[in-house]
C-alpha cells in the first residue's frame, strides 16, 4: 500500500476501535438472536405470504434464502423510473435459484435537480435520514435472510446504507440501474445557463437545453453525487463488478442485475459463503470509498456521507482523514464537471474497471476487502460483457482516452483537489479539481447574504460586479437543513467570466456538480451554532487559500474577537419544512455527517 494511504487507513482503525467492536457485537448478537421465518408466529408469517401467491408454498417450506428488496422507485426521478418492473423480473431470477423476493418496502428519493434554489431542497439532506428510517422499517420484520438495495441518486445510496448497516447481520447488494444515454453535452447545457443568468436567452431556450440534456430514463451523465455514489459502490464491492454505469434497457444491465440475485441468494448464513453487510463495510472499504471520491474529483457531497455512511458500521472517519489522502491520491479522471466528458465516455474509455486495476496497481486502493462477488477488489479490475448470450468479465488494460482516463504514473494531477480549509472564520472544504490553479487564492471584500435568492437579486442589480467573496450564511443542518446552492453557479461563474476574482464561502452545500468557482462549504461551526462566519460583515477582506489551506477574514484579532454574532433568520415555514424541527435541532456538525438519526441514536 501506499505509505500515506496505509496510514490514514491505521489511523481510522485506530480511532474507530471501540465503536467498532460495539457495531460488530450488535451484529454477531442480531445474527445470532435475531427473528427467523422457522420461529414466527404462524399468524405472522400468515400476514408476510399472503400477497405472495406465486412464491407462497416455497416461503412456506423455507427452503431458499427470501430476499427483502428495499426500492427507491418513483417515476420523477429519472434514474429511479428504471426501477419499475425490477420487482417481478428480480422474483423470476430469484426463483432460478431456489429463492423468493419480496419488496419489503420503499424509500421517500427526491430529486435535487427539481427542488434546486427552491424551499424544497432545504428537506434534501433530511431526507437522507428518512430513507434510513424507512429501510431500518422495510427490514425490521424478520422475514428476509437478505436484502437488495435499489437506489441510485444524491441522498438515496448513503441513506440505504445507513439504515441497512444496523442490520449488517444479513448479506445485500446494491443495484444501480445505469446512466441515461448521453443527450446535449454538459458544458453546452452550462453555457446556456450563463447566458441565461446574463439575460442573453429566454427562457424557452434555455427549458430546450435542459430537456435536451435530461432526455429520457437513466442517471443524469455528469459526475455529480449520484453517480459518485455508484463509483464508491465499485470500489467498496457492494456492486456486481462493472455495474455502474451500464446503460438501462440494454443485455448487458440486465444480465448484471440478474447475477446480483444469483449471488445474493448465495451468500447468507445458511450457506458455505456467508458475507453479511456489516463485515464487508469495513475501515479499508471505507477509506476505498474516500480514495476513489479523491481519484476522479467527484462530489463534495460525500464528505458529508462518506462520514455518515462509517458511523453506520462503528468507524469514525474525518475531514483530516480525506485531506490527508486528497495530498496522497492521484487525480485520474476527468469527468465533466471536472471535464468535458460524460459518464457514457468514461465508460467507454475503461471506466470503473479501469480506474480499480490502476488504483490497485499502485497502492492506493485495498485490494483485499471482501465483496458481494466473492473474493476480493481485484475482481473489479475486469469488465463485464455478454458473449455467446452469457455474462462474463475481461480485463480492462488501457484507457481508451486519455483525454478522460490517465494511469496514476501520468495523472492529470498529482492530487485529489480537496482541501480542507481552516482559520478564525472556522473548517470548511472546497474541491479544487475543475478550479484552475490561479483560482485557489481569492482575496477580496464580502457580501454577506442569509438567503441564495438575495444573491441572485444581487446579481441582477449589478451589485457584484467586482471582486467578491459571496458569504451565504444560516445555511446550516440546524439552520435550514443545509441546502444546496447549485442555483448560484451560473451567475457566480459569470462573475467569474468576465475577469473578476469571485469565490463562495458558506456553511450550507454546494452541488455535487460543483465546478470552476472556488467554493468553501460546510463551514464548521455554522452560524446557527456561534459558528465565526456569522462574525463576518460586508466589507471585511476575506481570504480563500486552497494552496496553503487557509480560510481567513483579514480583520484585527481584537476586533474579531469582540464582534457580536448576526442575528439568525426566524426558522422558515411551508414545503413541510416545519415538520423537520426534530431534525434540525439533532442534526450534528457536517464533518460527522450532519446526520440528526445518527447523533439521537448516539453514533
Amino acid at each position: 500500500m501506499h505509505a500515506e494511504v496505509a496510514a490514514v487507513t491505521d489511523r481510522v482503525i485506530e480511532r474507530s476501535k471501540a465503536s467498532r467492536a460495539a457495531y460488530l457485537s450488535l451484529i454477531e448478537r442480531e445474527g445470532e438472536q435475531t427473528i427467523r421465518r422457522p420461529n414466527l408466529g404462524c399468524a405472522n408469517l400468515a400476514h408476510a405470504y399472503a400477497g405472495t401467491d406465486e412464491d407462497r408454498d416455497a416461503m412456506k417450506a423455507d427452503a431458499g434464502m427470501n430476499i427483502g428488496i428495499v426500492t427507491a422507485y418513483n417515476d420523477m426521478l429519472s434514474a429511479h423510473a428504471v426501477y419499475y418492473r425490477y420487482p417481478e423480473l428480480m422474483k423470476i431470477w430469484a426463483r432460478e435459484v431456489g429463492a423468493t423476493c419480496q419488496v419489503a418496502g420503499g424509500v421517500p428519493a427526491m430529486c435535487d435537480g427539481v427542488t434546486q434554489g427552491y424551499p424544497g431542497m432545504e428537506l434534501s439532506l433530511f431526507s437522507r435520514d428518512t430513507i434510513a428510517l424507512s429501510t431500518a422499517i422495510a427490514l425490521s420484520h424478520g422475514t428476509f435472510e437478505g436484502a437488495a438495495l435499489l437506489g441510485i441518486c444524491d441522498k438515496i445510496v448513503p441513506g440505504l446504507l445507513m439504515g441497512a448497516l444496523r442490520f449488517g447481520h444479513l448479506p445485500m447488494v446494491l443495484i444501480p440501474g445505469g446512466p441515461m444515454p448521453t443527450g446535449l453535452p454538459n458544458k453546452a447545457k452550462a453555457a446556456v445557463r450563463e447566458r441565461y443568468a446574463e439575460g442573453l436567452a429566454e427562457r424557452e431556450e434555455l427549458l430546450d437545453a435542459e430537456i435536451a440534456a435530461y432526455h429520457t430514463k437513466g442517471t443524469c451523465t455528469f459526475y455529480g453525487t449520484a453517480n459518485t455514489n455508484q463509483m464508491m459502490m465499485e470500489v467498496m464491492g457492494l456492486h456486481m463488478p462493472g455495474a455502474a454505469f451500464v446503460n438501462p434497457g440494454t443485455k448487458l444491465r440486465q444480465e448484471l442485475t440478474r447475477a446480483a440475485v444469483h449471488t445474493l441468494a448465495k451468500i447468507g448464513a445458511r450457506g458455505n459463503d456467508y458475507r453479511p453487510l456489516g463485515h464487508l463495510v469495513d475501515e479499508k472499504a471505507i477509506v476505498n470509498a474516500a480514495v476513489g471520491l479523491l481519484a476522479t474529483g467527484g462530489s463534495t457531497n460525500h464528505l458529508l456521507h462518506i462520514p455518515a455512511i462509517a458511523r453506520a458500521a462503528g468507524i469514525v472517519i474525518d475531514w483530516e482523514d480525506c485531506d490527508r489522502l486528497s495530498r496522497a491520491v492521484p487525480l485520474i479522471a476527468r469527468v465533466y464537471p471536472n471535464g468535458s466528458a460524460d459518464v457514457n465516455a468514461f465508460e467507454a474509455a475503461g471506466g470503473m474497471p479501469y480506474v480499480i486495476r490502476e488504483l490497485i496497481g499502485g497502492g492506493y486502493l485495498h485490494a483485499d476487502i471482501r465483496t458481494v462477488a466473492g473474493g476480493d477488489l481485484s475482481a473489479y479490475g475486469y469488465a463485464p460483457s455478454i458473449k455467446d448470450d452469457k455474462l462474463g468479465w475481461t480485463a480492462a488494460d488501457e484507457t481508451g482516452d486519455d483525454t478522460i482516463l490517465r494511469p496514476v504514473a501520468a495523472p492529470f494531477s498529482a492530487d485529489g483537489g480537496m482541501r480542507i480549509l481552516a482559520g478564525n472564520i472556522g473548517r470548511a472544504c472546497i474541491k479544487v479539481s475543475a478550479v484552475t490553479r490561479d483560482r485557489w487564492i481569492v482575496e477580496a471584500p464580502a457580501r454577506v447574504f442569509t438567503d441564495q435568492l438575495d444573491v441572485l437579486e444581487a446579481f441582477k442589480a449589478g451589485e457584484l460586479e467586482r471582486d467578491v467573496v459571496v458569504v451565504v450564511r444560516f445555511q446550516g443542518p440546524r439552520a435550514n437543513g443545509m441546502p444546496e446552492l447549485h442555483k448560484l453557479t451560473p451567475p457566480l461563474g459569470v462573475l467569474q467570466n468576465r475577469g473578476f476574482k469571485v469565490a463562495l464561502v458558506t456553511d450550507g452545500r454546494m452541488s455535487g456538480a460543483s465546478g470552476k468557482v472556488p467554493c468553501a462549504i460546510h463551514c464548521s461551526p455554522e452560524a446557527l451554532l456561534g459558528g465565526a462566519i456569522g462574525r463576518i460583515r460586508n466589507g471585511d477582506l476575506i481570504r480563500v487559500d486552497a494552496v496553503a489551506g487557509t480560510l481567513e477574514a483579514l480583520v484585527d484579532a481584537a476586533e474579531w474577537a469582540a464582534r457580536p454574532q448576526a442575528e439568525a433568520p426566524p426558522p422558515a415555514s411551508g414545503m413541510g419544512r416545519e415538520l423537520f424541527g426534530m431534525f434540525r435541532g439533532l442534526a450534528d456538525e457536517a464533518e460527522r455527517g450532519a446526520s440528526a438519526v445518527l447523533a439521537g441514536a448516539g453514533l
